[in-house]
């Protein structure tokens, strides 16, 4: 076999391997600089490749970005879709699961930097914000809605406005991965709030407030 023989399936791989390796670097960017200071040559260079080359894949920094939703994040609200959909658990273990599987996937990684990105620049780049709010908020709402609206129909939570409460209650722990990501080292380690003991306040308030009350009870 010839040297180049040899050697064709080797950069067969590295090819295929290239938008992965651009995508990597990009949400490192992404998330260390924010979107306007993110610049391709850069993400190209750690990526190893020239900046022509990401071109072949990604013709512009919003096509990347886009990418880079798509290939990290979206793929985590279809497993946590998948995941509510097989549970057979009753409601207020389904909603402690989402919350805890939400801030693990989310806001404990590197992909809590883009949800700062998004708030911080969405005024420069309202379509970014938009994709953003189609792909990623909107699909996490409609499971904490399908999760409450579950708990209502069986007679496990109260009822309520399933809708406004998903807001209300996704809005903590999406500050809380804001915060994360940008206040929270500039802060006395006394002052900063453990996510954990976060996480589990605001989950027992969700409960609390879903808990039906006796036949009866005053409203």
């Amino acid at each position: 076999m010839s040297t180049t023989q040899a050697r064709g399936p080797r950069w067969e791989r590295r090819k295929e391997s290239r938008p992965a390796e651009l995508l990597a670097a990009a949400l490192e960017f992404f998330v260390e600089r924010g979107y306007a200071a993110t610049r391709l040559d850069e993400v190209a260079a750690r990526a190893g490749v020239s900046k022509g080359t990401l071109y072949l894949y990604f013709p512009s920094k919003e096509d990347l970005f886009k990418a880079v939703v798509r290939e990290t994040i979206v793929p985590q609200i279809d497993e946590l879709r998948r995941s509510v959909d097989r549970a057979d658990d009753d409601c207020a273990e389904l909603l402690r699961s989402f919350f805890a599987q939400w801030w693990q996937r989310f806001g404990a990684s590197r992909l809590g930097g883009i949800a700062k990105l998004i708030v911080a620049e969405a005024g420069n780049f309202p379509e970014v914000a938009r994709f953003f709010q189609e792909e990623v908020i909107e699909p996490h709402s409609e499971l904490l809605v399908a999760i409450i609206e579950r708990g209502i129909q069986r007679g496990e939570f109260a009822p309520v406005d399933a809708r406004l409460a998903a807001q209300l209650w996704i809005a903590p722990l999406a500050l809380k991965a804001i915060w994360t990501n940008s206040m929270d080292a500039l802060c006395p380690p006394e002052a900063r709030l453990a996510p954990e003991r976060l996480l589990q306040a605001h989950t027992e308030f969700v409960l609390a407030a879903l808990r039906p009350q006796p036949t009866g009870a005053a409203s």
